[in-house]
């Protein structure tokens, strides 16, 4: 099957400019602590083994990167945002876990050829805006036979709903694909061509457990994670207020915690398995190299 690249129009060095601006506003680390348990879980499926060499790509404050280290794996993580990084180095010292964490961008990553036996991504690369350059960096990095593993948000999830009460009253720019295709299993079959010889898909649900009621989690959200943060910011303060009411009422429909003070949202990803081919071409190569 033949797939046709995306090529967005958008000014790209704005884009990652506001970007980076997004997720080092807030302080994700808050927010990370909460995501731990199915990152567990998630890890848990991914085929790796003391020794193995582990990138994890848009690592956030590294809780893939925590757990592959512990594992006995010789780990790495990457992300933009540097505010991120400080904590996920703090972090590893605390533990005593030796990671190398790198201020970096997943569509240009600053590792050599085929470095990695295992590249993971839980709810991260899925945000960078041109997808056709994160897999040629994903492919470029892994060593031929080796695993790239994905969490994606679906866009029938929770996030995915979330994402559409943002979208009315904040329209994202033009030609910004959006992040949700990467829970899309076409999407991530065309994606994805030519790239990998193994390609498992599976549909899971992450718990979004937060000690508060619906009105808590979304101030909880507003002031720690960026992109709520600057939704808000970039709102007058009408706006402001449908908008945090709309984010309430979907909290409380979706919760299905019985303690009062609790939300309990589940949420769909889509966990990806891709094996790298065994080749030293990619059908993006030449395009992006």
């Amino acid at each position: 099957m033949t797939t046709t690249l995306e090529q967005p129009t958008f000014d790209i060095t704005s884009i990652k400019a506001r970007q980076k601006g997004t997720w080092e506003s807030g302080d994700f680390g808050q927010i990370a602590k909460f995501l731990v348990p199915d990152a567990r879980k998630f890890i848990a499926r991914v085929e790796m083994r003391p020794g193995m060499k582990v990138l994890d790509a848009a690592c956030g404050t590294g809780n893939l990167a925590v757990l592959a280290a512990r594992h006995g794996c010789v780990t790495s993580g990457l992300d933009i945002a540097s505010n991120l990084i400080d904590q996920a180095r703090e972090r590893a010292r605390e533990q005593a876990l030796a990671i190398e964490f790198t201020d970096g961008d997943a569509e240009a990553m600053p590792y050599p050829d085929a470095s990695f036996d295992v590249v993971v991504s839980m709810y991260g690369v899925m945000f960078a805006p041109r997808p056709e350059r994160v897999v040629s960096e994903l492919y470029r990095v892994t060593k031929p036979g080796g695993l790239i593993a994905m969490a994606n948000w679906t866009p029938e999830s929770f996030i995915g709903k979330m994402f559409a009460v943002f979208a009315r009253y904040l329209p994202p720019p033009a030609g910004f694909a959006s992040p949700l295709l990467w829970g899309n299993e076409a999407v991530v079959r065309a994606r994805f061509e030519g790239v990998a010889e193994e390609l498992r898909l599976a549909r899971r649900t992450a718990r979004l457990c937060f000690p508060f009621d619906a009105a808590g989690t979304v101030d909880f959200f507003r002031r720690y994670y960026g992109p709520t943060c600057r939704a808000f910011q970039s709102l007058d303060a009408a706006d402001g207020a449908a908008l945090s009411r709309d984010l309430i009422a979907l909290h409380r429909r979706h919760n299905v915690s019985t303690r009062s003070g609790e939300t309990d949202t589940p949420s769909e990803y889509l966990e990806v398995h891709a094996r790298r081919v065994a080749t030293d071409h990619c059908r993006y190569n030449e395009n992006f190299n």
